[in-house]
């Protein structure tokens, strides 16, 4: 969520050696910045497809220097953290007190002296991480240099840690990366931008041209949007489908709206399904994915997009997450521990009061180096503004996470688990998206249980951390306008029950789990709609399918009664009477026999 532009000329001055052990860490970390190209050439990408049932070096290093007052608790070793510029980070900022953890700081208070850095680049980051595994890897207690955290999106982890994790294995066999907590979420920054009518009809969206940032957090939410809604996505960057979304690959995000204003189009080899059919079209950009400021700059330079999806209703897709070293985080536990004390009280206070709210806006423009108090408060909020059409159009949008917030994220709440939390949904999810379209190059990714230690947050919660409460959507009794809200997304589900039962049969079992990490994600109103065959009496096959609609709600309602409380949901019975193919065979029967989720905006 950087404001800069982020330039990518030339290399940096990391060593050929180091620099060759990360290219494929830099081509696969699916984080903010790719270096595009990198999945081009003779790799090719995945035929065009129905997103899987998400069913969501430049000339210089890329750091942001800032200036700031000198560290308040100097005599404690350096912990070294690299950040993106994200308003989901307030409450850490907050926690240190700009760029070195400040006198009477939280982080000072719990025996932590941070210093925060900003890194736009992915790979550096990466590069960092592997520096003080090195280290480590030949028998250090600490690292000198190199970064002991950093901080990315959770969407993106699946492929940053099958492309990073293999890299420190070498440096340090016990070094590789884990996640030990989450400063917040983008809650609405990110976003597909497109025609209204994509809005209002998806499937209109087929053909469109979609300028962006490919395969990071924004490219997802188009994913998990087209995956949401059974819309084809044609990966290969160089020809255009007419019955898919197609992509204009961008340096950075602020040239994903640059194209779109300045009405960039190409010539482009026409395709059906992955094979050339001898045509070519003129198509030009209608679509973005990006984040602040990139939505402004869309909405103010030319307007006549509006926000098809984003965090907003994805509303666990995006957690920002702290990402350190197995070996560090173990020996050295009462950092850690501090760490994610100091980031959770600071993330509550942000929550709880204006002034602390003032204060992590004010240290965000120091440590970024970037915009002004003003403005990181004013977007830390959905704001909707007229854009140069007088469309409203929704811009910005972050939020903040304490303690409860945490558990909630990682499953510690309910005793869930980690493997069965919301976080391995998301982790989950996404990562299944890589592997579709670039399985080459990210085959498979991690165990979510691999990289991923709430043992610090555990510990955090032992040691009698304030009393507070996680951040979690809330929705009334069912009132008749929620059938005018708009449709995030809406697909049939095959879901197997027993003969004229509201049974589940056992193979349903993974059908199930699949809607449960394509819902559990967003914060939308869920309408569970069930139909049948014409086989029987119509009335009786209404009320069966209406029992087999209630029967996919208590589900989800069980695996997670905090995220699916009853008052999300929405009911109807539509037994034979909404076919989508004729009740002639034993295929279209099948067919017929589906429960449809409808997802619309809370």
């Amino acid at each position: 969520m950087t404001t800069a532009t982020i330039h990518r000329s030339g290399l940096t001055s990391l060593s050929k050696g180091l620099l060759a052990s990360l290219l494929l860490v830099a081509a696969v970390g699916a984080t903010r910045h790719f270096v595009p190209g990198l999945f081009g050439g003779t790799k090719a990408p995945a035929a065009p497809s129905v997103p899987p049932k998400a069913v969501l070096p430049g000339a210089s290093s890329g750091a942001v220097a800032a200036t700031t007052s000198a560290p308040g608790c100097p005599t404690l070793p350096e912990t070294r953290m690299l950040i993106w510029a994200w308003n989901a980070q307030q409450g850490l900022l907050y926690a240190n007190g700009g760029v070195h953890a400040a006198a009477n700081s939280l982080m000072c208070k719990h025996g932590v002296n941070l210093t925060l850095t900003r890194q736009d680049m992915v790979d550096q980051m990466q590069a960092e991480l592997v520096k003080c595994a090195t280290e480590l890897g030949k028998g250090a207690d600490d690292c000198a240099t190199g970064a002991h955290y950093v901080a990315i999106m959770g969407d993106g982890a699946a492929a940053f840690f099958a492309a990073l994790n293999p890299q420190l294995a070498k440096a340090c066999p016990d070094c590789t990366a884990e996640i030990i907590g989450s400063a917040g979420y983008s809650r609405g920054e990110d976003k597909l931008l497109g025609l209204p009518a994509w809005r209002d009809d998806p499937a209109s969206a087929a053909g469109g041209l979609i300028a962006g940032y490919l395969r990071d957090g924004d490219w997802n939410i188009a994913m998990k949007w087209a995956g949401d809604n059974g819309l084809c996505n044609n990966a290969d960057e160089t020809t255009y489908d007419p019955g898919c979304l197609n992509w204009v690959g961008t340096p950075d995000y602020l040239d994903a709206g640059a194209k779109y204003i300045a009405g960039y189009c190409e010539d482009r080899p026409v395709v059906s399904h992955g094979v050339r059919t001898g045509k070519t079209a003129h198509v030009c950009v209608n679509g973005v994915v990006t984040w602040t400021p990139g939505d402004v700059n869309v909405a103010q330079g030319r307007g006549g997009l509006v926000s098809i999806a984003s965090t907003k209703d994805y509303i666990y897709q995006m957690p920002n997450v702290v990402i350190g070293l197995h070996r560090w985080n173990h020996t050295h536990r009462p950092t850690v521990v501090g760490l994610l004390s100091a980031m959770t009280e600071g993330g509550e206070e942000v929550k709880q009061h204006p002034a602390a709210s003032d204060r992590a806006a004010e240290l965000s423009a120091i440590v970024y180096n970037e915009k002004d108090a003003a403005y990181w408060k004013k977007y830390f909020q959905v704001v909707s503004e007229r854009d140069a059409t007088g469309l409203l159009v929704e811009l910005g949008g972050s939020s903040v996470n304490n303690l409860a917030d945490n558990q909630h994220l990682f499953g510690l709440a309910d005793g869930s688990g980690i493997d069965r939390s919301i976080f391995a949904a998301t982790y989950n999810v996404f990562g299944k998206i890589v592997v579709h379209y670039y399985p080459t190059l990210v085959p498979s990714y991690p165990d979510v249980k691999s990289v991923v230690d709430t043992s610090y947050l555990e510990a955090v919660a032992a040691a009698g951390a304030p009393a507070v409460v996680a951040e979690v959507p809330t929705y009334t009794t069912q009132d008749p306008e929620d059938a005018t809200k708009q449709v995030v997304g809406r697909k049939s589900w095959q879901i197997n029950f027993q003969p004229a039962s509201a049974t589940f049969r056992p193979d349903a079992a993974p059908v199930l789990d699949e809607l449960y990490e394509q819902t559990v994600v967003t914060r939308t109103i869920v309408e569970i709609n069930g139909h049948t065959d014409a086989d029987g009496d119509a009335e009786q096959n209404r009320e069966l399918s209406r029992r087999r609609a209630l029967a996919v709600r208590d589900f989800l309602i069980k695996r997670a009664p905090t995220s699916f409380t009853e008052s999300r949901f929405r009911i109807m019975g539509f037994g034979e009477d909404s076919p989508v193919a004729a009740n002639d065979t034993a295929a279209n029967k099948a067919r017929n026999r589906r429960v449809e989720i409808v997802m619309r905006s809370r």
